[in-house]
């Protein structure tokens, strides 16, 4: 068995593939600044460390004997990236830099980096394909796509293996629902509860798919457990079930039985209007199958947001300015 070190840990993916890996006997070790997760999602077997990826030196005993690193830290927003540029960059592009300094001083073996569909932008034709051009549309997924760059320069330079893997619209238990910058499913839903209409930016009509959290934690095993998918970038998701953000908001007024009358803003700048990607190749390499549907993943997540109990969103990380097409839900905190 292996000594795996997890970066956002406490976050939604990081939290569930811990518990995986864990099952399986594996020894983990996590990091989290808990900017983006609850520090009560860490499995309890998880030799946790509350860092700052973003300070080099304080990662020496972490990273100390660790055989593979699943780099899932992030902040993970892409409208917010437009507003706060410098704050998303730093948490995305240069903590990977420095994972990949650590991971390469302290001897790892391989790396698995979490990357995102942000990397594609808009493109011509759809569902996305790992050998389309990328043409990022925000700040957030330009440092992702930096990202990858400097995951597949460092490790190959310094005999690393590695894997890139994309998840998209992911969905399930865990998930941080009093966040009022990402998460529509879980915003919907939280806010639902909260006896709030939902907010709609744009005319609803951009499409997606969802990906509930255990249809992506079984590839991703396969992926830091094997050598199937070394020096590859593979999107882990479904291509089926296509849905408008109207329709999500339809569906899931009509499990709460909530009279709906969405709120509707002006669109957020550099949003990809239709964003869906191709999971042939993870079929192929990985055995992706879908085997929880947008019904089910949903019905799963308003119970546990049930359980958990309906919160106010908590407008915890900082708009680094404010121009005319800032939402106003973010720039006068109406969430």
């Amino acid at each position: 068995m292996a000594r795996i070190l997890i970066t956002g840990v406490a976050g939604f993916l990081g939290s569930h593939l811990a518990d995986a890996l864990l099952n399986k006997g594996h020894e983990i070790v996590g990091i989290d600044n808990l900017i983006g997760g609850y520090e009560d999602n860490i499995p309890k077997n998880v030799t946790f460390f509350n860092l700052d990826l973003n300070d080099l030196d304080s990662l020496v005993i972490p990273f100390e004997g660790v055989d593979i690193v699943v780099h899932a830290a992030c902040t993970a927003y892409e409208g917010l990236s437009v507003f706060s540029p410098a704050l998303v960059v730093r948490n995305t592009s240069q903590i990977t830099t420095t994972v990949l300094s650590a991971s390469i001083r302290s001897g790892v073996k391989k790396i698995v980096h979490m990357s995102s569909m942000a990397r594609y932008g808009a493109q011509n034709s759809n569902p996305f394909t790992e050998d389309m051009v990328c043409k990022p549309q925000d700040p957030y997924g330009i440092a992702k796509l930096s990202a990858e760059l400097l995951v597949a320069n460092l490790a190959t330079t310094h005999g690393l293996e590695y894997v890139i893997l994309v998840p998209h619209n992911i969905i399930g238990p865990r998930q941080k629902y009093d966040d009022p910058y990402r998460n529509v499913a879980s915003i919907m839903i939280n806010r639902m509860l909260n006896g709030k209409q939902p907010i709609i930016y744009g005319d609803g009509n951009q499409v997606r798919c969802f990906s509930f959290i255990e249809d992506v934690v079984n590839p991703c095993l396969i992926a830091i457990e094997t050598e199937k998918a070394n020096s590859m970038i593979i999107n882990i998701g479904p291509d089926e079930g296509f849905v408008t953000i109207n329709q999500l908001a339809e569906i899931i007024a009509m499990k709460l039985n909530f009279e709906l009358d969405p709120i509707y803003m002006p669109g957020r700048p550099q949003e990809v209007f239709h964003a869906t990607c191709s999971a042939n190749l993870a079929r192929e390499i990985l055995d992706y199958e879908t085997t929880t549907d947008l019904n089910l993943g949903l019905d799963k997540l308003i119970a546990w947001i049930k359980a958990k109990g309906p919160k106010e969103f908590v407008y915890h990380l900082p708009l680094e300015f404010i121009t005319n097409t800032t939402p106003r839900s973010w720039s006068e905190k109406l969430m």
